[in-house]
């Protein structure tokens, strides 16, 4: 009897502790390597969020998008200059290689079935690095200058197979398909 008051009353004590460890926000996170970001945005589907400095007088952004995921799927993170949905998108993609290798590189989103091949974007993408670390995959770069403002629309995606070393394609609905935004660099 003794043992079973005890295990509920462990229950009762761990149980709310698991909930709020599982309750993360961006401001929270501490990133494993010694680098801060000033601002961040929890991202309204996916469990993605975006931690970002963004540098004035050389108009570049330095971002780290992190996603919860499985060491055998993907994540894509970008900037759609032209427009506000998928296509046109400007993307840096991260996914974990049959050896355990993260790999990040930049793509171009040109249509709803893209290939998702390395490709170049329209500007300069710097320091371009992936981590799995926690059942999520972090893919940070510094991207510009962006000469055209401080605005611009957002799209970030998630998927479950890889092959060959290249995404393919994430499911098309639910949150999969309201994972865009617009975002100003100069917000908190």
């Amino acid at each position: 009897m003794a043992i079973k008051k005890t295990i509920v009353i462990l229950c009762i004590i761990i149980g709310p502790l698991s909930l709020v460890s599982s309750a993360q926000t961006c401001k929270n996170y501490i990133f494993s390597e010694k680098r801060g970001f000033n601002s961040c945005a929890d991202l309204p589907v996916l469990q993605a969020y975006l931690h970002w400095n963004y540098n004035s007088t050389s108009e570049t952004i330095h971002v780290a998008y992190r996603a919860n995921q499985t060491p055998r799927g993907w994540i894509a993170w970008g900037i759609n200059p032209t427009g506000s949905g998928m296509v046109g998108t400007q993307a840096l993609v991260a996914f974990q290689d049959l050896n355990g290798n993260m790999k990040a590189y930049t793509t171009q989103i040109s249509s709803y079935n893209p290939e998702m091949k390395p490709q170049p974007l329209s500007f300069p993408v710097l320091e371009l690095s992936a981590e799995y670390l926690n059942e999520e995959m972090i893919i940070s770069a510094v991207l510009g200058p962006l000469s055209n403002g401080t605005t611009f629309n957002i799209v970030w995606q998630a998927g479950n197979a890889v092959s060959n070393d290249i995404p393919q394609s994430h499911p098309h609905f639910g949150p999969y398909v309201r994972s865009a935004g617009t975002l100003d660099f100069l917000s908190l």
